[in-house]
């Protein structure tokens, strides 16, 4: 078993995966070069499925509310919850564009929604995993945090039907192959 910030943490790992696709989709969109409707929808799903309907509320359900009731982070919390509401709303907007891609208005619209999307949720993650859960050790005693990765575990298997970051490991991989961006050493610079 995985503690509950290493479980937060490695599902923040999905998410920066699906940025990444993101970011390529949105590369080729600006460029003018062709992409795949397709690899939008899953780069969407992903994140409807596992991190807004998934992670984001087991945050909202059994984190925030114990961080406001500690009186601490509130401020962090209350913008945090705001970009999750604004997260899903761009998310609806993403999967309602690329169904009815037509023009190059609808390209370009799609590619602002994905650049907002990867704006705001590149430095919301790193907040989370460098200010939210680590503050959890100081409002927690060591055993309701143990506890709170026992809980946060079977309902990720109540959830999938099964080990929910594994699947969608798995669906991410298939995302960035479908997109070519699967060989981790293009990314490597050259430096001569």
């Amino acid at each position: 078993m995985v503690s509950t910030n290493e479980d937060l943490m490695r599902e923040h790992g999905v998410l920066k995966r699906v940025l990444l696709a993101y970011e390529e989709i949105t590369t080729r969109i600006r460029g003018n070069r062709d992409f795949s409707p397709q690899s939008v929808t899953d780069g969407a799903t992903i994140i409807r499925k596992f991190i807004e309907d998934y992670h984001e509320k087991l945050e909202e359900n059994y984190l925030f509310p114990r961080l406001r009731k500690a009186g601490k982070l509130v401020e962090l919390v209350d913008v945090l919850l705001s970009q999750h509401q604004i997260g899903r709303c761009i998310t609806d907007r993403i999967l309602a564009t690329t169904a009815s891609l037509k023009t190059s208005e609808d390209r370009n619209r799609l590619a602002s929604d994905l650049e907002a999307f990867n704006r705001m949720y590149a430095p919301h993650e790193a907040r989370e995993d460098t200010v939210l859960f680590p503050s959890l050790h100081k409002i927690m005693s060591s055993h309701e945090y143990g506890s709170l990765g026992e809980q946060f575990e079977r309902i990720e298997r109540q959830t999938f039907g099964g080990d929910g970051f594994d699947i969608y490991v798995d669906k991410v991989n298939a995302l960035e192959k479908q997109l070519g961006i699967d060989d981790l050493s293009q990314f490597t610079p050259k430096c001569a």
